[in-house]
């Protein structure tokens, strides 16, 4: 039997308004971490919990990736946003201290990296709300971004993120452009700074046991990223990026991550900024047009 499908999914909106860049720039760039640390390999299976060679990937990101990163970004006087699960803040405080501590911004990426679902809405907002006092308690911030933990999101979930003080989410993949998406009930929901898939480092940079892939080699990837700059460009629109400092973190991918951002400074009207920039410039946009 063929499920009903919805004609139109539940908080789809509108074509993505063509609001101008800050500075006359022509597009915008958002270099986004997901900083998931061991979260990445515990979310998949618990029992990883006592596999020590597993969780080494993750332990990567406080020992070398996130330091190494936090170096370039302060060399190439670059802001940055960190989507860190509060597991994580509360495991690695000194390391999310540091990323505070350079002006990073730091948003929400669950607790635990659980992905949400729509039948475990209870457990995702323990999930959210458990976060969202890490970042208070070890942090003294309260953040006003969020990116879901494995890409997965639904429209009840959401009104309690935005109801909970989240201006935008980073994680669909339907636009180029930043959008606001309207709830089931017609209320304005948080802002989209929709995701290029491109861009997540995963997908080219790590292989394991577990997910046994090919390794992508530096000019592959650094072409991809590039290409996509330059098309993105050329349309006006947004590059989101999604790296994780246990694969960007690591030597010849830390190459791949500084040429890319060579190139983009070197055009001079890409906008680089963090979600929060982005976000507020889209609601300054939006409050102008009425």
């Amino acid at each position: 039997m063929i499920p009903d499908i919805p004609t139109k999914p539940a908080n789809a909106s509108g074509p993505a308004p063509d609001f101008p860049w800050p500075n006359n720039a022509k597009c915008a760039a958002f270099p986004g971490f997901d900083v998931d640390a061991e979260t990445a390999w515990l979310e998949k299976d618990p029992t990883h919990v006592d596999r020590l060679v597993t969780l080494s990937f993750g332990g990567y990101e406080a020992r070398v990736g996130v330091p190494k990163l936090l170096e370039h970004l302060r060399a190439i006087n670059v802001k940055s946003t960190f989507f860190i699960p509060g597991w994580v803040i509360e495991t690695y405080t000194k390391m999310c201290e540091d990323i505070v501590r350079d002006g990073h911004e730091v948003a929400h990426h669950g607790y635990l990296h659980k992905r949400p679902d729509p039948t475990s809405f209870d457990v995702d907002v323990e999930e959210f709300d458990r976060a969202m006092d890490s970042f208070k308690r070890h942090l003294g911030v309260k953040p006003v971004g969020y990116r879901a933990p494995s890409g997965e999101n639904y429209d009840r979930l959401m009104k309690h993120i935005r109801d909970q003080g989240i201006l935008y989410l980073s994680s669909l993949r339907d636009d180029i452009r930043p959008y606001r998406h309207v709830m089931q009930d017609g209320s304005a929901g948080p802002i989209e700074l929709p995701i290029n898939a491109s861009f997540d480092d995963w997908l080219y940079g790590l292989s394991n046991r577990i997910s046994p892939r090919p390794m992508f080699p530096k000019e592959h990837v650094l072409s991809i990223w590039n290409d996509e700059l330059d098309q993105t460009r050329e349309w006006g629109g947004l590059v989101s990026m999604v790296m994780h400092p246990q694969v960007s973190g690591r030597p010849m991918r830390f190459g791949i991550f500084r040429d890319f951002m060579a190139r983009a400074q070197s055009y001079g009207d890409v906008w680089i900024a963090t979600g929060e920039q982005i976000a507020r410039h889209f609601i300054q946009q939006e409050q102008k047009r009425g």
